[in-house]
């Protein structure tokens, strides 16, 4: 529904200003981990370095994702504290319905690649508005991400992306969901819901490698790996055969989808990796010129036509609009969870360790606002606040 009304991705603030009133009727207050500072410490320096703003525009931009800053934080504390309305079993099973949502969102990508729905917030908008990029792709719902102007910096053919913005921010949320969805399908294990969510999962795997996300494959495949070491250290012969079996299947479909030629038709015809380099590089010489605070939000690249410098990336975002004090505290706030969470051997510890993992290596080319924070905050959430015999009881 906010999809359709071109609100779909202010729906976390309005999740979280219910959360508030909910933690509001709380007797004894809301209780955080101790290493929460850390990402509190991000929250006040983010909200310092407003004061490099320069124009409205990056005005409204900023208000925006700090918003989002805003309400993966609400979420975080929400679901900490309430365990006995949200168990682990209840949140997991509310991720796998995103999950769902997401994949259904690929698919219709697949087969409706030019499909543009006017929803209502583009006839309320002021036209002024309007010509900003991202308010329009808000505005005016796609499918896919597309681009077929020859002239275009970076030409790009359909790629599903629906519910999302952007194809990038698909691959991100799909790959820190699917480890949810895995670990909540060992939970109903005998149940109907095991085999329907199983076959789902083998059929999520014909949008996940069609959109040619290489980010999500590399962070996926790393994630793989990881927890096939983990298993194999901690002598899970289970867990370990679980991961060979999804290798296995990621390789058949690999080899039956049109996955390897249409990767090698995109890399023929962009040079995404060439033009992120410079970006980057760019985005931190620029960052050395304001070290402290940054610019509080992207501002245009030297190079004519090229992404805004602070983009294509969570981590050089945060870099370039909050300085290197908020890279580090952004950056240790996950670095603290996945340390946290490192010796953990449940599956709810690992699936924290491991959906942090993914994160951290996704942030230095996807951004993960507004839903890829969501989850990950999510899981640390129940995470964080389990002990491991208390989740392998569940």
């Amino acid at each position: 529904m906010l999809w359709a009304l071109g609100l779909g991705d202010t729906g976390w603030p309005l999740v979280a200003v219910y959360m508030v009133v909910l933690l509001a009727k709380l007797t004894r207050g809301p209780v955080v981990p101790k290493a929460f500072g850390i990402w509190l410490l991000f929250m006040l320096w983010a909200l310092c370095s407003a004061i490099m703003l320069d124009s409205v525009g990056r005005i409204v931009g900023f208000g925006f994702r700090y918003s989002m800053y805003l309400a993966a934080t609400v979420v975080f504390v929400y679901v900490y504290n309430a365990r006995i309305q949200l168990t682990a079993q209840r949140v997991l099973g509310i991720l796998t319905t995103m999950w769902f949502i997401t994949v259904i969102g690929g698919i219709a990508g697949l087969l409706f690649p030019v499909f543009e729905l006017r929803t209502v917030l583009s006839y309320i908008l002021p036209q002024g508005l309007l010509s900003n990029e991202m308010i329009h792709e808000m505005a005016f719902r796609s499918l896919t991400q597309f681009n077929p102007d020859p002239n275009a910096y970076v030409v790009s053919a359909p790629r599903p992306s629906a519910p999302y913005l952007y194809a990038n921010s698909w691959g991100n949320v799909y790959s820190v969901l699917t480890p949810a969805t895995l670990v909540y399908l060992s939970m109903v294990r005998g149940t109907k819901r095991f085999w329907w969510i199983g076959f789902s999962v083998l059929i999520s795997l014909i949008p996940a490698f069609l959109t040619l996300n290489r980010g999500m494959f590399l962070a996926l495949g790393i994630a793989l790996i990881y927890v096939g070491i983990r298993a194999l250290m901690a002598g899970n012969v289970r867990v370990l055969a679980a991961m060979l079996g999804l290798g296995l299947v990621a390789a058949i479909a690999v080899t039956s989808l049109p996955v390897m030629e249409r990767l090698d038709e995109r890399t023929s015809k962009v040079s995404s990796v060439e033009t992120r380099e410079n970006l980057y590089l760019e985005t931190f010489d620029r960052t050395l010129l304001s070290p402290v605070l940054g610019y509080g939000a992207p501002r245009p690249s030297i190079h004519p036509g090229a992404p805004s410098a602070g983009t294509q990336g969570q981590f050089w975002m945060v870099l370039f609009s909050h300085g290197f004090p908020g890279a580090a505290l952004f950056v240790g706030w996950f670095a603290w969870i996945f340390g946290k969470t490192f010796k953990r051997t449940d599956r709810l510890g690992l699936l924290c360790n491991t959906v942090t993992l993914i994160t951290v290596v996704e942030i230095f080319y996807y951004g993960i606002l507004t839903t890829g924070l969501v989850v990950v905050m999510t899981l640390a959430a129940i995470a964080l606040r389990e002990k491991p015999n208390e989740m392998n009881s569940e």
